[in-house]
């Protein structure tokens, strides 16, 4: 139902929240969005206050001036609900809207999002308001897409309250059925946690110890869906409304608290806010991680980058602004990851609010002075050329298995230690990235067979279902490689019992004994059989036992040296690899090549200092290149028949690519990136196909 050609080609703007200014100054700003070339705003996304400053009272006539103006101005209008920042009346008609934390404090009006999900008042007027806005807007020629709420589970993924506790319970009845399989689900004959009415079942508020981990991990479910119905609500009133316009909310890439393999199901294209920090060591690592999950939400469909930054936040303790060039190379970025679209938040630098020190298009010096102005607009222009990509797609050859259930399982309290999954997963996919891998996110239970290669970092949590997906999929031919601490759990957090990961044992041709989980001063070390690489382990090793798996490398010291670190199993037609510890990335490259080659998968180690992405593009390839270095150049001798994408201009043999320097390179036929040979000769990559 999303149609990208209808608006012209790439999508470019921002949010814009008129309302905070007069109106001499949206003419202006028209006129600026003309010169920087923007053709869709996010609009009314604050706005409930203004629409309906009073209970029942609606006001559209400002909203209705800036529609028009806009549209007069060749603006197009992604239109929101308004409904992510409930008015002050809301909250002083119905107290009890205002959400609970797990120690029971209900919060204050002065924010966003001051709202409780299941509360039946704050439900019905918004209902209402969508309708309004909904009906009056229905045939605008400047509506484009619906823009449900904002950023759900932001600031409130869980509510603790009375009415939250009487829909876990529904929502409990549900799927349970009986006490009986609640508490056998629940192993509630722990701690004397047995249930005998639905009345008793709480959230698990803060108690005095540990709360029940199955109460903990079906909440974590209850409260992603309890927000789900809230979308799921206004989706309603839109479709009946316009079932033309397409609906989308914008996600928060990995955000803890809602499940968006279930949610991306519900609009007809993802949209994403990514807030990557420039400060940090490996922006563009964060950032790619990010777009590269949102595109494997539907299937490979291009999507919305629908926020981001022009240079500074204003919510980090210290909120570094993108150095000239920064800007543009993470909006390439977000292109050759698969974005038809790339807007900020917000068009103009507020001058009051929590947000007044949040950079925007228009910055508070203002466009004459403003060196950001100057590349925001730069990079508008830039986009006229760059139509074609939205015809692109994103090959991967290589997935990570990634599933919200297992996140939240894995890090809820009473753990052999304090595992975290983002950072697990973000050296796997560096690793890859500097492997010259395209990558996908699939969820467990999708479709496997579309990769060589299916990567699980970590699967604490493995249902049955899930694992028979792994086993039919490495039967049949696929390379398997999985992390530590996995399968060790299914749905309902109890434990596979037999010797870990028991249901994929066959399948790595092992058992897991135990855990030996390393204090701030241990190490020890790991040795490959072929190369004789040795490598730091630190935090994490286990005790494998080896059935019918071949030992790759294995641990040199302690009660374990000598013993498996990383093992590859035969099972049917495919391979299964096992890695028996935390290694760093040095480490994670060697072993994912191993098993990448063995896939017949081909590799290129690529220097941290280059981005490489490879899009398809009708019957020809585009290189993405980029420069992530913020002073160093880099020279790079490229493969002959090469041309700039946009351009047709043919390339110099040796290109010189300047910090944050980017080039969109476009040839005939098909380049596998893995077989890409890169040689670093003095100062000199050269790219070979």
């Amino acid at each position: 139902m999303f149609d990208i050609n209808s608006f012209g080609g790439l999508i470019y703007g921002a949010d814009y929240n008129p309302e905070q200014w007069p109106r001499e100054t949206w003419r202006e700003d028209a006129l600026l969005m003309q010169e920087a070339g923007v053709n869709l705003v996010s609009l009314a996304i604050f706005s409930w206050a203004h629409l309906e400053p009073h209970p029942g009272a609606y006001d559209f006539a400002w909203l209705d001036e800036v529609i028009d103006l806009l549209h007069a101005h060749g603006v197009n209008v992604n239109l929101a609900t308004a409904t992510a920042s409930p008015p002050p009346w809301l909250s002083l008609r119905y107290p009890d809207s205002r959400p609970v934390t797990a120690d029971g404090i209900r919060l204050e009006v002065g924010g966003r999002q001051l709202y409780c999900p299941s509360h039946q008042g704050f439900r019905t007027h918004a209902q209402q308001l969508v309708k309004h806005i909904a009906q009056r807007y229905q045939n605008h020629p400047a509506l484009k897409l619906w823009h449900v709420n904002n950023e759900y589970g932001c600031h409130i993924d869980q509510c603790f309250c009375a009415l939250c506790a009487g829909e876990f319970r529904g929502w409990l009845q549900r799927k349970y059925g009986t006490l009986d399989a609640l508490n056998a689900a629940w192993g509630t004959a722990f701690w004397s946690q047995r249930y005998g009415e639905w009345a008793e079942i709480q959230p698990p508020r803060r108690a005095p110890t540990y709360a029940n981990p199955t109460q903990q991990l079906d909440w974590r479910r209850f409260s992603s869906d309890n927000i789900l119905s809230l979308y799921r609500m206004e989706v309603a009133v839109l479709r009946g409304v316009t079932p033309h316009i397409p609906v989308t909310t914008n996600f928060l890439g990995f955000l803890p608290g809602l499940d968006y393999f279930k949610w991306a199901q519900e609009e007809d294209v993802v949209s994403l806010d990514a807030y990557p920090d420039p400060s940090g060591p490996t922006p563009h690592l964060e950032a790619g991680m990010t777009y590269d999950i949102m595109r494997s939400l539907r299937g490979g469909q291009r999507w919305i980058l629908m926020e981001q930054a022009t240079s500074a936040v204003n919510w980090r303790q210290r909120n570094a602004l993108k150095r000239p060039g920064l800007m543009r190379l993470l909006n390439h970025q977000a292109l050759a990851h698969g974005a038809n679209g790339l807007m900020f938040f917000q068009w103009r630098a507020s001058r009051a609010g929590a947000e007044k020190f949040h950079s925007g298009m228009v910055q508070h010096v203002g466009p004459e002075r403003s060196r950001t102005w100057r590349e925001v607009k730069a990079l508008g222009q830039e986009l006229k050329s760059l139509t074609e990509l939205t015809r692109a797609q994103v090959p991967a050859r290589v997935a990570i298995m990634f599933d919200w259930n297992n996140w939240w399982a894995l890090e809820i309290d009473s753990k052999p230690s304090t595992l975290k999954l983002m950072p697990i997963v973000q050296k796997w996919y560096a690793a890859l990235r500097q492997l010259g891998q395209n990558v996908d996110f699939v969820h467990p239970e999708g479709n496997l067979s579309d990769y060589d290669v299916v990567t699980v970092p970590n699967s604490y949590l493995l249902p049955q279902a899930s694992a028979d997906n792994i086993r039919r999929y490495v039967s049949e031919g696929g390379a398997l490689v999985t992390g530590y601490f996995s399968g060790i759990v299914d749905e309902h957090e109890h434990i596979h019992l037999g010797g870990y990961p028991a249901l994929l044992n066959d399948v790595l041709g092992l058992w897991v004994e135990e855990w030996m989980v390393m204090q701030p001063d241990e190490r020890n070390h790991l040795r490959f059989n072929g190369s004789g690489e040795t490598y730091d382990v630190r935090e994490w090793a286990e005790v494998i036992h080896p059935q019918e798996a071949e030992t790759l490398a294995t641990f040199e010291d302690d009660f374990i040296a000598g013993g498996p670190a990383v093992t590859r199993h035969s099972f049917g037609a495919g391979h299964a690899y096992y890695v028996g510890g935390d290694f760093p990335l040095a480490a994670m490259i060697h072993l994912l090549e191993l098993a990448l080659n063995g896939a017949s998968v081909p590799t290129c180690r690529i220097p941290a200092q280059l981005d490489i992405t490879l899009s398809q593009l009708g019957d020809t390839q585009v290189l993405h290149l980029l420069n992530v270095h913020p002073t160093e150049s880099l020279r790079l001798n490229l493969p002959e028949g090469g041309v700039r994408l946009g351009k047709g201009a043919a390339l110099p043999q040796t290109l010189t690519l300047a910090p944050y320097g980017v080039e969109l390179i476009q040839f005939p036929g098909t380049v596998h990136l893995g077989e890409l040979q890169i040689q670093q000769a003095a100062e000199t990559l050269t790219l070979s196909h």
